[in-house]
């Protein structure tokens, strides 16, 4: 399974993403393609998307976690590792002021 998120891509790269993938929101797209397949389609993300297009890429491993994580540009979203498990940091929360 591959799922895309992206803030802006070029309209060829697009066009073709919607072959392989269904696009349930703008800039966001999700197939069920085969790992072997998903390593070309992100190899060619990477290849023709320039760093404005912001891409968060959600890729299943057959390893522990079973996914990974990898981006292109500003995604809008900061990513950490914990323990060897990517996550997705939604909302910092700034620590209270000591008096």
């Amino acid at each position: 399974m591959l799922v895309v998120i992206a803030n802006d891509l070029p309209p060829a790269v697009r066009g073709r993403m919607k072959l392989w993938f269904i696009e349930p929101r703008p800039n966001v797209f999700v197939s069920g393609i085969k790992d072997a397949v998903a390593k070309k389609v992100v190899d060619y993300l990477y290849a023709h998307c320039p760093v404005s297009s912001g891409l968060m890429i959600f890729r299943r491993i057959p390893e522990t976690p079973g996914y990974e994580i990898r981006g292109i540009g500003d995604t809008k979203r900061n990513l950490i590792e914990i323990s060897g498990l990517q996550l997705v940091i939604e909302k910092q929360i700034q620590p209270a002021a000591v008096e």
